[in-house]
């Protein structure tokens, strides 16, 4: 009587998809290698981090289409913004900023950032006012401001509002000085910069001041390096839920 023939498998192996599996998460970290994350939008990212936000949860659940369709509308971004268009724009005018100011930032005069009242640019106290004055020291920072009145003032902006936000270090004013508090220093600083921007053309109409004296600290108060930080005045160009 002939021997049945031994059956090995009633039907292919899946040992073939944990090698699979090792080469597509090789290929992905090359890749995430190459990856230069500051050529990329806000929004896109976004849409990036949803397709991948599945990956590993299971073979049935795979990731999320890049591609626009019915759920284009993301909601809040990683960028706390309210819709795609907004994190695209905002990602666009990060970028143009960073190119406009990037001797600065490399000096640390000029520091720009995003959160979710839109793009800040930040610019060192130390660098545009001597300590406990509102005069900006238009000798070392005339060039910088003449390349800030230009890109609030180019086409990219039209229909945006600003908002100066003036800050002091925690240290007290002087009593026998002009300024009554740190309140009225950090609201002086900003009227002098929103007063030079306007001389340069920018519509008055179109800004917001505010002076939040010590209480909107960067860094500790404790040091002189921390109060340099802390000594700044920053203008936002606004997200629209933020006017």
């Amino acid at each position: 009587m002939a021997k049945k023939k031994k059956k090995d498998d009633e039907g292919p192996k899946g040992d073939w998809i944990v090698t699979y599996s090792d080469m597509v998460t090789l290929l992905l970290c090359f890749f995430v290698a190459l990856f230069d994350a500051s050529e990329i939008e806000p929004g896109q990212m976004a849409q990036l981090i949803s397709a991948l936000s599945n990956i590993g949860m299971g073979a049935s659940s795979g990731g999320e289409t890049l591609s626009q369709g019915k759920s284009v509308d993301l909601g809040n971004t990683i960028n706390s913004l309210p819709s795609m268009d907004k994190g695209n724009y905002l990602g666009l005018a990060l970028k143009k900023a960073v190119s406009l100011f990037s001797p600065e930032i490399k000096s640390k005069k000029v520091k720009v950032t995003h959160d979710e009242r839109g793009l800040v640019i930040n610019l060192a106290g130390d660098a545009f006012f001597a300590p406990a004055s509102a005069r900006i020291n238009i000798e070392e920072t005339r060039d910088i401001l003449v390349r800030l009145a230009g890109l609030l003032n180019s086409d990219e902006m039209k229909g945006k509002k600003f908002r100066i936000e003036g800050h002091t270090d925690a240290e007290p004013v002087d009593p026998n000085g002009p300024w009554e508090s740190n309140w009225d220093l950090s609201v002086h600083r900003s009227m002098a910069v929103l007063q030079y921007l306007t001389d340069m053309g920018v519509d008055e109409k179109n800004f917001q001041v505010a002076g939040f004296a010590d209480t909107v600290p960067v860094a500790s108060n404790n040091t002189p390096e921390g109060r340099a930080y802390n000594r700044r005045v920053d203008i936002i160009i606004l997200d629209d839920g933020h006017l």
